[in-house]
C-alpha cells in the first residue's frame, strides 16, 4: 500500500488539498475494504488498487471545495463514492449516503461501522421515494441520467437556497440548454486520469 499512499498524498497536492495522515490512512483502508468485499459483493469494475486512488478517491475528492453547508445526501452512491471519502475529510459535516441498491448500502454501512464515521449515515431508498424531515444543503451526484432527469429527481432532497452537485464526464450544450436554475460548469483535473472530468453545480 506505500505506493497507494504516495499515490494519494500527490494526488492530493495536485488538487490543493490538504489531507492529514490519518484521514490518508482511512481513505487507504477504505479501498483496502472496496477491494475484500468486491470479490464477493461485485462492488466496482475496478479492482486494481492503484487505480482506485485515482478514479475513486481523487475523484471524489475533486468536489471538497465546492460543498456548501452541513447536510450533504450522495443520491447513487453506490460502492460509498464520491460519500465516503468526503466524509471521512471533512468530519465536521453530515453525510447522507442513499442507494437503491441493498448489497451496495450493506457494505457502505459495514465501511461507516469499521472507519468509525458518526458523520455518515445509509438510506436503502430511490431518490424519489425519500422524504427527509430536513433538506439538503448539497446533493451530490454521480451524473447517472440527462441533468434535467436528475433536476427533477431530486429537487425535493434539496434545502432552501440548496445546491446539486452533478460529476459528469462530458457536459454537451444540448444537455445544459434544458436547464433554465443559474449553473456553473467546472472542470477538473484527476491526477493520473485522463478522462474528461466536469462538477456541474446548479442552484435549486
Amino acid at each position: 500500500m506505500a505506493d497507494c499512499r504516495q499515490l494519494l498524498q500527490e494526488g492530493c497536492a495536485a488538487l490543493n488539498l490538504e489531507i492529514s495522515e490519518d484521514k490518508v490512512t482511512k481513505l487507504l483502508s477504505f479501498i483496502d475494504l472496496l477491494a475484500k468485499w468486491n470479490k464477493a459483493y461485485n462492488l466496482t469494475a475496478i479492482n486494481n488498487k492503484q487505480e482506485m486512488v485515482g478514479l475513486h478517491l481523487l475523484d471524489s475528492l475533486t468536489v471538497l471545495p465546492y460543498l456548501n453547508g452541513q447536510r450533504i445526501i450522495d443520491i447513487g452512491t453506490g460502492a460509498g463514492l464520491p460519500g465516503i471519502p468526503l466524509a471521512i475529510c471533512r468530519p465536521d459535516l453530515n453525510f447522507t449516503l442513499l442507494d437503491s441498491n441493498a448489497k451496495k448500502t450493506r457494505f457502505v454501512q459495514q465501511v461507516i461501522l469499521e472507519l468509525n464515521l458518526p458523520n455518515a449515515q445509509v438510506i436503502h431508498s430511490r431518490a424519489q421515494d425519500f422524504q427527509p424531515a430536513t433538506g439538503f444543503d448539497t446533493v451530490l451526484t454521480r451524473a447517472f441520467a440527462d441533468l434535467s432527469e436528475i433536476i427533477v429527481l431530486v429537487r425535493h432532497l434539496a434545502a432552501i437556497n440548496g445546491k446539486l452537485i452533478a460529476m459528469k464526464a462530458k457536459c454537451s450544450e444540448q444537455e445544459l440548454g434544458k436547464v433554465s436554475l443559474p449553473k456553473d460548469i467546472i472542470p477538473v483535473k484527476i491526477p493520473g486520469v485522463a478522462a474528461e472530468r466536469n462538477l456541474v453545480c446548479i442552484s435549486l
